[in-house]
């Protein structure tokens, strides 16, 4: 595909971004100097680079604050999230255009992903977050009926409501459909004809086991990507192999050493995502670094169209990672450190479970499990979830010291995925 043919996909994305930014966001125009130029949005060309990145730090000292006048706007829907180096925990906003915009882009994703008709009843087995507060308006709007379970009910709970609803349709995170699978003697046994999937990474050979336990062809499991500050994403599509970015946004890939962070190097194909949005209000997604790691990213033709897509998400890298919900580094090293005062720690996440490894010259072994306690109430959420076994409890481990593996993870904020899961 040409270059123009490629720009041609995203150009209406970035200059609809461009002069919403303008009017919504005032700090943005002084802080990437777009407010120096008259002719921003006609002028985008192919100048990229013209706009900076908006990576967490320009985040934090500036959309996650105190005083973001947004907070004083009755009107916008506020989400939170995972916190801050500040100890601050985020905010979204989303305005009543956005959630508009986030419920259609939505349906049509699984429109596309589950057909119209073809599905009586789906569950929802989701957790908390955006996700969760829209899927039953999505599913009875393609015309299912449509049953919610709520993130604190004892794993037990959800196993009995699977076999009395049998959903054919079932939507949730990887972690939760673990524990699922782990506690239900025969999963195929309740009748589901196709899982969805978001929230965390699942990569093809999981997605290959879940399909097995269950009795499904491989296009029995699709996976979905978003994010709290952007909305829906991507979906896997089967026929294609690759995941497809969804209407209303513009995909850049680059690599980490741009984002000033001392980030680890990426292996060959590999970029981090950034997502520019033609529909977003409340959020400044413009040249938005999503700090996710995806693999071949590149428009293809679907149905004689250029659409933009990437073949897997890899890890995610920066600040942040997810265990059921979103769990900042940050978050993290507070609660180490406030009981630890001399410590290393490293981050690193086994499958869909969260381990925490330490080394003390002191020795850790004493707080362990006050910093695992801590740290599992650390995000209400993540901690609900623990309580009723829909997740794995965080794994707290006195580790040696060996200064090859400790030396970056502080400086870089480092997430170690174990091979093969990633």
């Amino acid at each position: 595909m040409s270059l123009e043919a490629e720009w041609a996909c995203v150009e209406p994305v970035f200059r609809k971004a461009v002069d919403r930014i303008g009017r919504n966001f005032p700090w943005y125009l002084s802080w990437s100097g777009l407010g120096e130029r008259d002719d921003a949005a006609e002028d985008i060309g192919r100048s990229l680079d013209r706009i900076p990145l908006l990576t967490a730090s320009a985040l934090e000292a500036h959309y996650y604050t105190d005083d973001n006048p947004m907070e004083r706007q009755e009107h916008l829907y506020r989400y939170r999230t995972s916190g801050t180096s500040s100890g601050r925990r985020k905010i979204i906003y989303y305005s009543p255009s956005d959630e508009e915009a986030y419920m259609r882009i939505k349906l049509e994703a699984f429109r596309t992903i589950l057909g119209t008709g073809e599905y009586r009843r789906a569950m929802a087995d989701m957790g908390t977050g955006h996700a969760e507060a829209t899927a039953v308006d999505v599913f009875r709007q393609l015309g299912m009926e449509v049953e919610s379970l709520s993130f604190q009910l004892p794993i037990e709970r959800h196993i009995e409501r699977l076999a009395s609803f049998r959903p054919e349709v079932l939507y949730t995170m990887p972690s939760i459909l673990d524990r699922i699978l782990l506690a239900s003697p025969k999963p195929d046994a309740y009748g589901i004809r196709h899982v969805v999937l978001v929230g965390e990474t699942a990569s093809p050979e999981w997605r290959k086991r879940v399909a097995e336990r269950l009795g499904l062809p491989l296009e029995g499991v699709t996976d979905t990507y978003g994010s709290i500050e952007i909305g829906t994403i991507a979906y896997y599509s089967h026929r294609y192999g690759r995941y497809l970015l969804t209407d209303g946004l513009a995909a850049e890939g680059v690599n980490s050493g741009q984002l000033g962070e001392d980030l680890e190097p990426l292996e060959a194909g590999e970029q981090v995502l950034v997502l520019t949005s033609a529909v977003r209000e409340a959020f400044p997604a413009l040249r938005y670094v999503t700090y996710d790691v995806v693999r071949d990213l590149r428009p293809i033709l679907v149905d004689g169209t250029p659409r933009q897509s990437f073949q897997s998400i890899v890890k995610r890298i920066g600040p942040d990672l997810k265990h059921g919900e979103k769990i900042s580094l940050y978050d993290i090293e507070e609660v180490v450190y406030r009981r630890l005062r001399d410590a290393s720690i490293r981050v690193k996440v086994a499958g869909n479970r969260l381990q925490l490894h330490i080394y003390s010259p002191a020795g850790a072994g004493s707080q362990l499990q006050s910093i695992r306690d801590e740290l599992e109430e650390r995000i209400p959420e993540i901690g609900r979830m623990i309580c009723s076994g829909l997740l794995q409890r965080i794994e707290v481990i006195e580790d040696e010291y060996e200064d090859s593996q400790h030396r970056g993870h502080i400086k870089g904020k480092k997430v170690v995925y174990e091979e093969g899961h990633a």
